[in-house]
């Protein structure tokens, strides 16, 4: 069985046989409901409590900035994602998901290589019956326009 598995692992990529109409278009990382505990909101029972807020960050990145090879040199760094939200909101209150949400995309879309980006925030514990309420952001025009 390992001499299957072996020859599996050393066959090569078969360069020039995936078809121009498959080839992809896009890339896309995604950080999906990233889950803070956080001061944010203007409503008196609100301020000093912190809250569940869910952060979901889409980056469409160039070609250039993805790798395309399993070196992690070459890959667009998305730790950074996770690690840079967090340090954004240690130790600070928010208003507005709005305010935050801006702050997340401008932090994000400065970075090497983003070609589009979507930023979305949630509360998902406001409403008992709603998944949640929230905002988003985007680089998109919206549909019609």
């Amino acid at each position: 069985m390992s001499n299957s598995f072996e020859s599996l692992a050393a066959t090569p990529r078969l360069e020039g046989l995936v078809p121009e109409r498959l080839k992809p278009r896009t890339r896309k990382i995604v950080l999906q409901d990233y889950d803070l505990n956080l001061d944010i909101g203007f409503h008196e029972f609100e301020i000093g409590n912190p809250q569940r807020l869910l952060v979901t960050v889409e980056v469409w990145v160039e070609e250039s900035a993805f790798a395309a090879s399993d070196e992690s040199e070459r890959a667009w760094d998305y730790d950074f994602l996770r690690t840079e939200i967090a340090a954004l909101v240690a130790g600070r209150r928010y208003n507005l998901q709005e305010t935050l949400a801006r702050e997340i995309y401008d932090l994000v879309a400065a970075r090497r290589g983003v070609s589009a980006l979507r930023v979305s925030t949630r509360k998902p514990d406001i409403y008992p019956d709603c998944a949640g309420v929230g905002v988003e952001l985007s680089s998109f025009a919206p549909e019609g326009a």
